[in-house]
């Protein structure tokens, strides 16, 4: 066997891992972990032990592994060596070492809490932190704890934290191994920004083919832009000079996936996602050209909807990129990004648990016996909003009973590899005896659509879910399907289908099924009771979701909508519609006898912005969705809620009080202000929102519209929060009205600020020594001094002041402009007059 870096720590890494329940091994890529370690367990776990079960996060990382080890023991996979994935396995009786994935594991200890026969569990590339994988170290450190205390734990990792996993594992001792790197130069080419991704990334790889030797590894975020890229490299004719351009991504045939990480004998370019970036081996490569970018689901749990979300890939991401390169040789990795852009970029990805739709992960812990995720060990525990999404949506689904706990049809679901959705599509579908539609159905929303998407402005063909299943069946029957078909995805959506019969308990060759309406609608809506969408007004393209986000068709839409659909699969970003992907139409009449259930019937009363009234009207809702309204007269007092809060929506506003009600509102706010301990009530504009119910209640019976609101005497109903008391009190000590030196009775007004303010003519002032003041003398008045003709001359709350100063150059710049008036020399000591000098 060819060294590998991994040889120099065997020895003391199988000296701890015998006398350990649970070890963490720390080795970068290209040490050799995957394919010596498990061979080297051989040497202390005895076959009567029980076999090494290894955890691999993907099916073709487990079948390469497994194909691996079979070769350097000499052996084809299936004897000492061997591996199951789901719907194949390669295991005898000889087989001491399974390579599985996540999937099979979980599946297997679920039904086998003791996993009986098995002596260790290996978790490998455990960096990537797939739910799953989290959710199987959790329930094998359960087991372990409760009755397995001889199963011993392995976890396998290029980079993570290995003190925080080692607490989880109970103290486990880390070992830690050198990688078997060789140099790698990084090139970094500046993204001006002006160009598309693809371009760039073809660019750099035609430039890689020039000044390099060796396979290339090209890393983009998805499926989309792979096949873009490869559409643009068919010009340069690479296969004339002995190039294969290869595709490699999850939704891929299988068949696909591994012919492109075998060698071939000639050179190749492999466009791959993130899929390629530590679980496999690709022999030959020595150049890697980096995009910087990767694609992830995104679970939103308030509507219950996946999007998928292109990201700058993390700084870890980066390194393990560039190290794909420097596995055999010196390598080069071009990044289409800066320096600055690298140094910028987040150092690792966030964990799978935190962004994803966790309903599998809840079933399967109810399935465990856990209702409470927190009962279990985890590196970063499940979030709370996600689990009770979750909940929520097993709940509806009939998995989980109210108290958390799984049921028998949850049971029956958890035992299918698909999600708890499709899973109940199954269970449905055999309560409406219609199996071969279920499986066909859940066949083509697990698999890889069998329609090519194009883009709405390259003559992309909007259809629905029948269509697909139209086109799955004449692909069976041997007849043409249409042109935009993916025959790669039709064979191995009925190859799905097949497995699931057989699954259900269908004859193994049972033929594939054509649509039936009404079935099809029942078993849809059952398990996307929350993607039931209705068309928002004319519009063709817009709806709304019974959870409450809006949707649309892409482009222009369809010609005739239909009033309801069910939206299956459905993308687009965070705030802005989301994208109706796939969809199919219902009557309303199914929906109401599949989910007449849930249909809620209420009397529904609100204030119609628009109209300006109340409106109230009896209701059958479907979540956010109104099925149908029909107008009546409530009794006056129901209306008292709608009321109110749209009064209080809008501040007062709809009130329009008047200004005798503002004043009112100033004068007690100072008294309140004045005299803290008296206590005087809360009027400011925040207090009186908060207590409607109290001072506007009694005025809003038999209220019903926008006008009838603005005549109410707010005044009156406000005065109403003040007892005998402060009435009284209230002229006393903050008066509407002041009786000026001249006789008059002057209005004050307390809108103006701190002090009320006293707009009086200043001959009306004369004789007056002093500032007038209110609340016991607390608080002067602002007098505005005005002209005879009404013109402020003066602010000021020193009236004496005035005379003495400032009043003199008033008089010297009135006298002549306003003659007939009285400007006497000595004012404080001059009657009072609101008269001209003749009247007299």
């Amino acid at each position: 066997m060819i060294p590998l870096p991994i040889d120099n720590i065997l020895p003391l890494f199988l000296k701890t891992a015998a006398q350990t329940s649970n070890t963490i091994l720390q080795a970068p890529p290209g040490a050799g972990k995957t394919t010596r370690i498990p061979i080297a367990l051989l040497d202390i776990i005895p076959p009567d032990a029980g076999a090494i079960i290894m955890v691999e996060p993907r099916r073709l990382a487990a079948v390469s592994a497994a194909g691996w080890m079979a070769r350097e023991l000499g052996e084809d996979a299936g004897k000492t060596v061997g591996y199951s994935i789901r719907f194949e396995s390669r295991v005898s009786a000889m087989t001491r070492i399974e390579v599985v994935t996540e999937g099979i594991l979980i599946r297997r200890i679920q039904s086998d809490p003791l996993l009986e026969g098995t002596a260790m569990v290996i978790f490998d590339e455990f960096h990537e932190r797939s739910v799953n994988m989290d959710l199987g170290l959790a329930l094998c450190l359960d087991a372990q704890r409760q009755a397995r205390n001889d199963l011993k734990i392995l976890v396998m990792s290029a980079t993570l934290d290995c003190e925080e996993l080692s607490a989880l594992m109970d103290n486990a001792p880390v070992i830690s191994s050198a990688g078997r790197g060789h140099p790698v130069r990084e090139i970094y080419l500046e993204d001006s920004g002006k160009t598309r991704l693809e371009q760039r990334v073809a660019a750099a790889i035609r430039r890689a083919l020039r000044e390099t030797e060796g396979d290339v590894l090209v890393f983009l975020p998805g499926s989309g832009e792979i096949r873009y890229t490869a559409s643009l490299l068919e010009s340069d004719d690479l296969e004339k000079q002995g190039i294969s351009v290869r595709q490699l991504y999850g939704d891929l045939p299988f068949e696909e996936q591994q012919a492109t990480i075998l060698p071939s004998g000639r050179r190749k370019v492999v466009l791959a996602t993130s899929i390629a970036e530590t679980s496999l081996t690709i022999d030959g490569v020595r150049v890697v050209v980096d995009s910087g970018f990767s694609r992830r689901m995104r679970h939103d749990p308030s509507n219950g909807l996946n999007r998928l979300v292109t990201i700058r890939e993390s700084r870890a991401s980066a390194i393990q990129r560039a190290g794909r390169a420097g596995r055999t040789a010196e390598g080069i990795c071009y990044r289409l990004f800066s320096r600055h852009t690298f140094n910028a970029m987040v150092s690792k990805s966030p964990p799978e648990i935190v962004e994803t739709d966790l309903s599998p992960l809840v079933l399967e812990l109810a399935a465990w016996g856990v209702s409470d995720p927190l009962e279990l060990s985890w590196i970063d525990p499940p979030p709370e909003a996600a689990v009770e999404s979750a909940r929520r949506f097993l709940a509806d689904a009939g998995a989980l009973d109210s108290a958390g706990r799984i049921t028998p049809a949850g049971r029956e679901m958890v035992c299918f590899p698909l999600h708890p959705r499709l899973s109940r599509m199954l269970t449905r579908s055999r309560e409406l005896n219609c199996l071969k539609l279920g499986c066909a159905l859940a066949a083509l929303l697990s698999e890889r659509d069998v329609i090519r998407r194009g883009s709405p402005g390259d003559g992309f063909v909007l259809s629905d879910i029948r269509d697909r299943l139209e086109t799955l069946w004449r692909f069976a029957s041997g007849e043409k399907v249409v042109s935009d078909a993916d025959p790669a995805a039709l064979a191995n959506a009925l190859r799905v289908c097949q497995q699931f019969y057989q699954l259900v308990g269908i004859k193994k060759n049972g033929a594939c099924v054509r649509w039936d309406n009404d079935a099809a609608a029942r078993l849809l809506l059952s398990v996307y009771s929350d993607r039931v969408a209705m068309r928002r007004g004319g519009e063709n393209e817009r709806y709304l979701l019974s959870s409450g986000r809006g949707v649309r068709f892409p482009g222009s839409g369809v010609a005739s909508a239909p009033l309801f659909i069910v939206a299956l699969s459905v993308g687009g970003g965070e705030r802005r519609e989301g994208t109706i992907r796939l969809w199919q139409e219902v009557e309303e009449s199914q929906i109401r006898e599949e989910l007449g259930a849930r249909i809620e019937r209420r009397e529904n009363i609100f204030w119609d912005i628009r109209e300006g009234r109340a409106v109230a009207a009896a209701q059958e809702r479907l979540g956010c969705l109104t099925l149908s309204s029909s107008p009546f007269v409530p009794k006056p007092e129901r209306l008292l809620p709608a009321l109110l809060e749209a009064v209080r929506s809008s501040g007062l506003a709809l009130l329009k009080p008047s200004e005798r009600f503002f004043q009112l509102q100033s004068r007690i706010e100072l008294l309140r202000r004045e005299f803290p301990n008296a206590g005087w009530p809360d009027c400011s504009d925040a207090a009186l929102l908060n207590m409607l119910e109290g001072w506007l209640g009694p005025g809003l019976f038999g209220i019903r519209n926008s006008r009838q609101l603005t005549e109410l005497d707010t005044e009156s109903l406000l005065l109403g929060r003040l007892d005998y008391r402060f009435r009284r009190d209230l002229d006393d000590l903050a008066p509407a009205y002041l009786t000026v030196p001249s006789g008059s009775r002057v209005r004050l007004d307390y809108c103006q600020g701190y002090a009320p303010v006293l707009a009086v003519k200043l001959q009306e002032m004369f004789g007056l020594g002093q500032t007038p003041t209110i609340a016991r003398g607390k608080v002067a008045v602002l007098l505005h001094l005005l002209s005879p003709a009404g013109r402020p001359l003066q602010v000021t709350r020193d009236l004496k002041g005035f005379w003495e100063n400032s009043y003199h150059q008033v008089k010297r710049e009135m006298k002549g402009r306003y003659p007939k008036h009285p400007w006497p020399d000595n004012p404080m000591h001059s009657l009072p007059t609101r008269r001209t000098k003749r009247r007299i």
